[in-house]
């Protein structure tokens, strides 16, 4: 008895870091787009300009996130994780003292380096540690959930500093909450000290060749990168094209919060699915619903109501691919080199991420309008999730502990 409650008070202590350190690091990313008209107006950058720093910001998470995954999977998850948080803290502090778009790339690009030590791959690895395999959708979805609390409480807390006290003021707010990062990552790093579930026999170089070989894992990957473009699209370009409309912009930071809170709901509903009914089916009925939300939702003009129904439903579709992803990756191979496996196929997301923040730009400022760029993200969105549900998931589900290499 004594013994077993040391170990459920490690287990909390870790899911609450990790499930803090993600709400905040996906928090201030999800709420860049509000910078978007202040900063442009005062450093005399174009819209395409700032959307490329993001675009930039997107595409050094993504490929810093294998790296990352396998220096965690190496070294340990801690030093990666406060590593990442004091990076993060120091990229806000160039943003915040840029006086052009020199500086706000340089400050991407370490934002995504933080990003890939921080937020959804390297936080859900560390989790899945924690719990065992027959809890383990449910449990990530938990944390994914509460990790959604961050785009709730940033967003708008954010918009005030910028309304009240401009853009400077909600850096400074950002430089805080990465500070605040730190000691929730040092939690999630217990992590370190669990034994390894599953591919414990395999090498790094053997489970990499599986997975480049693994159908599932691949399709995947695949249907992730329009996961990442429909998402930062609507994150970076979604405040910017309220006010296009004529509406408040803190409705743009309200929406956002909406997205956060209904995620809390969506993550933890397909979490759960998760571990009831196959992930990959589940994956491809989750990026079919968000095309059919996005085609009602434009094909209309905004009002404040519309925008956020728009919002909730987004949000209840919004991050449920993590745990889902993460399980999937978990089944499929195990956790020893879990970190890594997400990392791979987080680089295809970003690629995605990549194309939404700069490509909407660059169709805005070239066409005046939004409208290609939605129904493109529409079109490619129906496709990933009809392509994921016909290619199938693994086999069977994988024994603890059994080797990466007997697996799909």
């Amino acid at each position: 008895m004594s013994s077993s409650r040391p170990e459920a008070g490690r287990t909390r202590s870790i899911l609450a870091g990790a499930a803090i350190m993600l709400g905040l690091s996906m928090g201030m990313r999800q709420s860049l787009g509000l910078f978007l008209l202040p900063m442009t107006r005062d450093l005399g950058v174009t819209a395409a300009d700032f959307t490329l720093a993001v675009a930039i910001q997107n595409a050094a998470w993504g490929l810093a996130q294998p790296v990352v995954g396998g220096i965690a999977d190496r070294f340990g998850y801690r030093p990666s994780m406060v590593g990442g948080a004091l990076l993060y803290a120091a990229a806000t502090v160039i943003m915040l003292t840029t006086s052009g778009l020199d500086g706000l790339i340089v400050a991407g690009v370490l934002i995504g380096v933080a990003l890939a030590c921080t937020a959804s791959s390297i936080a859900m690895a560390s989790a899945a540690r924690a719990v065992p395999e027959a809890r383990r959708s449910a449990i990530l979805g938990i944390v994914s959930a509460v990790g959604s609390l961050g785009t709730l409480l940033v967003a708008p807390l954010a918009q005030q500093l910028i309304g009240g006290l401009g853009w400077r003021a909600g850096l400074i707010f950002y430089v805080v909450l990465a500070a605040v990062m730190v000691p929730a990552a040092w939690l999630a790093g217990g992590s370190d000290r669990l034994p390894e579930g599953g591919g414990e026999s395999a090498t790094i170089r053997q489970v990499l060749g599986t997975a480049m070989r693994n159908r599932p894992f691949l399709v995947m990957s695949g249907a992730y990168f329009v996961c990442g473009l429909n998402l930062v699209f609507l994150t970076t370009h979604l405040p910017t094209y309220l006010s296009i409309c004529g509406l408040d912009p803190m409705l743009g930071a309200s929406a956002l919060a909406v997205i956060g809170g209904f995620n809390i709901a969506g993550s933890y509903l397909f979490g759960w699915l998760g571990g009831r009914y196959p992930k990959h089916a589940l994956l491809g009925i989750l990026y079919i619903l968000r095309s059919a939300v996005l085609t009602a939702y434009f094909i209309v003009p905004p009002t404040p109501a519309t925008t956020l129904v728009f919002a909730a439903s987004m949000g209840l579709l919004w991050l449920g691919v993590i745990p889902l992803t993460s399980g999937l990756v978990a089944e499929l191979f195990g956790t020893r080199y879990m970190a890594t496996l997400l990392g791979l196929s987080f680089m295809v997301h970003q690629a995605g991420s990549f194309l939404g923040a700069w490509g909407g730009g660059v169709l805005y400022t070239a066409l005046g309008s939004y409208d290609r760029a939605w129904q493109f993200g529409v079109v490619v969105g129906l496709i990933a999730g009809l392509v994921q549900i016909a290619a199938g998931g693994p086999s069977r589900t994988p024994d603890v502990g059994a080797p990466a290499l007997a697996i799909g």
